[in-house]
């Protein structure tokens, strides 16, 4: 779970506009960094199948986003990747 110093961080790099919260470029970035917490979590606790579960669920939701960012504008899409760090 990321703290609200963090959130607002990520928010501050990734917003597109001076009032955007929730556009599908922050929605990335949030959950890649929620991703990379719930991974390490899960390298200590291998059988932890909760989480597993939820770290999937986020994947998808990830993957869910992207798909649409890249067929609504190719230029964020890849200005998201690039930002985030995922590999494409």
């Amino acid at each position: 779970m990321l703290k609200r110093k963090e959130k607002d961080e990520i928010i501050k790099k990734s917003k597109v506009h001076d009032k955007d919260t929730g556009s599908p470029d922050i929605q990335v970035a949030l959950l890649t960094e929620e991703i990379k917490g719930l991974l390490s979590h899960l390298k200590q606790h291998p059988k932890d199948v909760h989480s597993k579960r939820g770290l999937l669920k986020m994947v998808s939701k990830r993957k869910k986003l992207l798909k649409y960012l890249k067929k609504e504008s190719l230029k964020r899409y890849k200005a998201v990747i690039k930002k985030v760090g995922l590999k494409k």
